[in-house]
């Protein structure tokens, strides 16, 4: 994907990860006033796909992102994932040895 389609993706996971995310682990992501989003690139789709099992597994709210097809990328593929919004340790267990896009 290019540039302009990462950034799309990212961000309607963003949207997805405030409109169903836990409200009251929203709510002090709001309150903090930092509402801190880390992007980090998975080297295949099994990885995002056990990168989200693993959120999931502990508790961590989870939205994926599947594109429609329209652009760059065959119909239904997941995109990306939104994990969180949570405790900052317990996302860093999941997304630990990942780099940042």
């Amino acid at each position: 994907m290019g540039c302009g389609k990462i950034a799309g993706q990212v961000g309607h996971a963003c949207v997805l990860a405030y409109h169903y995310g836990d409200k009251d682990k929203i709510r002090m992501w709001m309150i903090g006033g930092v509402q801190k989003k880390i992007v980090l690139k998975v080297p295949d789709k099994l990885t995002l796909w056990a990168r989200g099992g693993l959120a999931e597994s502990a508790g961590i709210k989870v939205q994926k992102v599947v594109d429609l097809g329209l652009t760059q990328v065959e119909p239904n593929t997941t995109t990306c994932i939104a994990i969180g919004p949570d405790e900052d340790e317990k996302i860093d267990k999941i997304t630990k040895g990942l780099s940042l896009l």
